[in-house]
C-alpha cells in the first residue's frame, strides 16, 4: 500500500524549482496559479534567495505548488493513502481531491499572509531536539513555557515559543537530548501564538466548496483518518495554532498496512522520519526529476495508477 505524503515548511531551498518547470505544462501550470493568487512563484522557485523564500507568506504556497506539479508528473496515480505535515497538508487535501488546485493555492496563500501577521507581533521561532525521551521532553518545555509543536516520531520533537523562551531551551536541554537546532521558519506556529491566523483562516475557508476525500486521508491533530472534505477543511483550519502529530500519522500508515511512502517535492525530511520510525517501508523522496522514474518503479509495485 503506498503513501503520499507532503512536506512542511522549511523544506525549501534556493532555485528548488528550477528543473521541475522544464517539464511539459509545469511552467504554464505554475504561470496560471501565480497569477490566481498574485505571487510570482517561478521566480520565488527559482531565482529568490533563501532569505526571501523563509517569509512565510512565499514559502507555503510554494511548498503546495512544487508538491502539486511534482505530483502530477508521477502521472494518474491513486495513493492508498495521503497526508502533510503543517502546510504539507492543504498539498495533501488537493491529493485527496478534497480541493482542486486552485482553491489549495488560494487557501494557503491567505493562511501564509495571516501567519506572517501573527508571527509579527511577537518574536517567535522554533527549533528542533534530537533525541531523548518524548514525555521527558514534553515535561521539560512546559516546564520553560515552550509547545511540542511538532510531535514528529523517532526521536523528534519541534519546540515553539518566544525567542527568548527557546535561549532558556539553548542554555537548558532536556535529559537526553542531543542537540537543539534553530528552523527557517518565521514564528511559533502550531501554538497559541497564532491564533489570530486561525480567525483569518476560517472566514477564507467560508468561500470553499470541499469535496469528501476521494482516498483515505489522514489528519495529523490526531493521526486519524478523516472520510469528510468539510471535517478536513475545519482541521485545515484549527492546525493552524494546534501542534502537528505525525508520530500518530506514522502510526496510522503502519495500521493501514502501507508498504511504500513517497514524499513530494522538495522531499527528504519527512521520508528521513520514515525511515527510522517504519522499519520495512520503502521510502523515496522526490528532490529533483531525476527521481521520478525510480517513484513510478514504487508506484507499480505498491500502488495503483
Amino acid at each position: 500500500m503506498l503513501v503520499l505524503v507532503a512536506p512542511g515548511q522549511g523544506a525549501q531551498t534556493p532555485g528548488f524549482l528550477t528543473p521541475w518547470l522544464d517539464l511539459p505544462g509545469a511552467a504554464e501550470r505554475l504561470a496560471a496559479w501565480s497569477d490566481a493568487i498574485g505571487l510570482d512563484l517561478a521566480h520565488y522557485g527559482t531565482q529568490a534567495d533563501a532569505d526571501a523564500i523563509r517569509d512565510t507568506a512565499v514559502a507555503q504556497p510554494l511548498l503546495v505548488a512544487a508538491g502539486l506539479l511534482s505530483a502530477a508528473a508521477l502521472g494518474d496515480v491513486t495513493p492508498g493513502a495521503v497526508a502533510g505535515h503543517s502546510v504539507g497538508e492543504i498539498t495533501a487535501a488537493a491529493f485527496a481531491g478534497v480541493l482542486d488546485d486552485t482553491a489549495a493555492l488560494t487557501l494557503v496563500r491567505k493562511r501564509g499572509l495571516a501567519m506572517a501577521d501573527a508571527a509579527a507581533i511577537t518574536q517567535t521561532g522554533m527549533s528542533a531536539l534530537l533525541g531523548g525521551d518524548p514525555d521527558t521532553t514534553v515535561a521539560h518545555l512546559e516546564k520553560l513555557g515552550l509547545t511540542p509543536a511538532n510531535v514528529n516520531g523517532a526521536g523528534q520533537i519541534v519546540a515553539a515559543g518566544t525567542l527568548e523562551q527557546l535561549a532558556a531551551l539553548e542554555a537548558d536541554k532536556p535529559e537526553g537530548v542531543r542537540r537543539v537546532v534553530a528552523l527557517k521558519v518565521a514564528g511559533a506556529f502550531h501554538t497559541v501564538h497564532m491564533a489570530p491566523a486561525v480567525e483569518a483562516l476560517a472566514k477564507a475557508a467560508e468561500d470553499l466548496t470541499p469535496a469528501d476525500p476521494r482516498v483515505t486521508y489522514v489528519s495529523n491533530r490526531d493521526g486519524q483518518t478523516v472520510a469528510s472534505g468539510t471535517e478536513v477543511v475545519s482541521r485545515l483550519v484549527g492546525q493552524v495554532a494546534n501542534p502537528v502529530r505525525w508520530d500518530l500519522c506514522m502510526e496510522t500508515f503502519q495500521k493501514l498496512g502501507a508498504t511504500a511512502l513517497i514524499e513530494v517535492c522538495p522531499g527528504g525530511t519527512l521520508t528521513g522520519l520514515a525511515k527510522r520510525a517504519l522499519p520495512g517501508v520503502t521510502t523515496l523522496a522526490l528532490k529533483t526529476p531525476d527521481d521520478l522514474d525510480a517513484a513510478r518503479e514504487l508506484i507499480a509495485e505498491h500502488g495503483a495508477a
